[in-house]
């Protein structure tokens, strides 16, 4: 197995880590700091396995699989915990996850049409957001101005990024 799969790995084995310190800031002093690294660790995982892979030409088919799947976990984890602590709204959160779901519905069915969709500017700037925006909410855990803001430009950047993907891969999603 080589490098940028092990990155991939270890980002799934970090989020129930990660869940444990965000769902349960009362384990110890400073838990949501302890959820913040733990949730950066992962985020810097994606970038170097990409890195990685691309640099190294070790791309798999695990790897285009799995890669996007850890992502999506990430995410949907960092997200279910910061809405049960009331740190994020429930509608930011279903906005988000639902592209995520939509986008990942057309990247497999263009993938059985043995196409592979490169990501765009816009879903670049859309997961940076979505970064910054959940670091924030695990930094301060309360629902503030600063978190509430962070987190509504993630959702722009989402939907923007979103019909972005939809306009220029709609071919993918024929229903005949």
């Amino acid at each position: 197995m080589n490098t940028p799969n092990k990155l991939t790995i270890l980002r799934v084995i970090l989020i129930p880590a990660f869940m444990v310190f965000a769902l349960y800031p009362a384990l110890v002093p400073y838990a949501n700091i302890i959820a913040l690294g733990i949730f950066v660790l992962a985020f810097f995982t994606d970038m170097l396995d990409g890195y990685l892979a691309r640099k190294n030409k070790q791309i798999t088919n695990f790897g285009k699989i799995m890669d996007p799947l850890a992502d999506k976990l990430l995410v949907t984890a960092a997200l279910l915990c910061l809405v049960s602590a009331e740190v994020v709204s429930a509608w930011a959160a279903v906005i988000i996850l639902a592209r995520e779901f939509i986008i990942s519905g057309i990247r497999i069915a263009a993938a059985a049409e043995g196409k592979v969709i490169a990501a765009s500017v816009w879903g670049k700037m859309k997961t940076i957001w979505q970064f910054v925006a959940l670091s924030l909410a695990l930094l301060f855990f309360e629902a503030n101005w600063v978190v509430t803001a962070a987190v509504w430009i993630a959702v722009v950047l989402t939907v923007i990024s979103g019909v972005d993907y939809l306009r220029k891969n709609a071919k993918h999603l024929s229903m005949n």
